[in-house]
């Protein structure tokens, strides 16, 4: 239920950016026209490729969750990951593409010849960049509760379109007040943040695509979890790996070994469950329980009062 949740918001918002997208694409367009503006023109069409990028956040989503087959046992989530390097390679050809154009034109001086456009495409800049930035807000807070990277990745992309936006503020404000080579200075710095930026979701992804274990503070809460279950004398061991947005962990508790196979059962049955209630994006525990080491004059029931409540 949890997963199917996740999935269904992470969708919802997608196709929510895709209304957003279109509407401001087409609002941009007719600014750009009307403010003579050839920066919010190019800003427009730069826009269909958002939404055609948010169309493959989807297939990244749906394909992620896929229910397991005889092929794929531990089910698809590494698709996300796949998913999250493609958008990040389209965020990096983004950036090298703004980069490259403000580059061009310092060194040829051509920046001189952009006409003149008017406020109404200023204005529009401005509220394109209040749109985007805003958006990468809403996105990056629901894909930081659903644990998805494709809508982590989609984040960014929403944040280098502000930054292009930027940009265009910067080109039209400059050839406004007789300075356009502003424009070219502002898409040349923005292309390193914009670069940086898909950088740092490729790394993500490569992670989530290499068996890496979680982090330490995770870790910890799930072995003082298991603690707390009632038998549970020890934790022996404790393996964690990340596989795509989701987790697996494998851990070895001890238990009195007086006990029957089937009480013993119980209670790693207990840990199982408790963990993946408690931690949603655990998609399988496998507990293991070996017998815990006592000294023979010890009682089985001094070693049941030692067990945590």
């Amino acid at each position: 239920m949890v997963k199917d949740s996740n999935e269904k918001r992470a969708l919802r918002v997608t196709w929510g950016t895709i209304a957003v997208n279109v509407l401001l694409t087409a609002f941009k367009f007719i600014a750009g026209f009307l403010g003579n503006s050839a920066a919010m023109v190019s800003d427009a069409v730069e826009g269909l490729s958002d939404i055609l990028s948010s169309l493959f956040v989807i297939v990244g989503i749906k394909a992620s969750a896929k229910a397991t087959d005889s092929d794929h046992p531990y089910g698809h989530e590494r698709l996300e990951c796949v998913a999250a390097i493609i958008m990040a390679a389209l965020i990096a050809a983004t950036g090298i593409g703004i980069g490259y154009k403000g580059l061009s034109l310092i060194v040829s001086g051509s920046y001189g010849a952009i006409p003149v456009p008017s406020a109404v495409a200023l204005i529009a800049a401005a509220v394109t960049i209040a749109i985007k930035e805003a958006m990468f807000w809403y996105v990056r807070g629901v894909a930081k509760k659903v644990s998805s990277s494709v809508l982590m990745a989609s984040a960014w992309h929403h944040r280098s379109d502000a930054l292009s936006s930027v940009g265009s503020f910067a080109g039209i404000l400059g050839a406004r007040i007789a300075f356009p080579i502003i424009d070219s200075i502002a898409a040349t710095v923005i292309c390193f943040f914009i670069i940086k930026s898909a950088y740092d979701i490729f790394s993500k992804a490569i992670s989530g695509m290499t068996d890496r274990s979680c982090d330490s503070e995770t870790v910890e809460k799930i072995k003082s979890l298991a603690l707390t279950q009632e038998g549970v004398l020890g934790i022996d061991d404790i393996k964690t790996r990340l596989f795509g947005s989701k987790i697996y962990v494998d851990i070895e508790i001890s238990a009195d070994p007086q006990l029957s196979l089937f009480d013993a059962h119980e209670i790693s049955e207990r840990v199982h469950r408790e963990i993946e209630r408690i931690f949603p994006n655990c998609k399988h525990c496998m507990v293991h329980v070996n017998p815990h080491p006592y000294d023979e004059d010890k009682t089985k029931d001094e070693i049941s009062e030692a067990s945590p409540s």
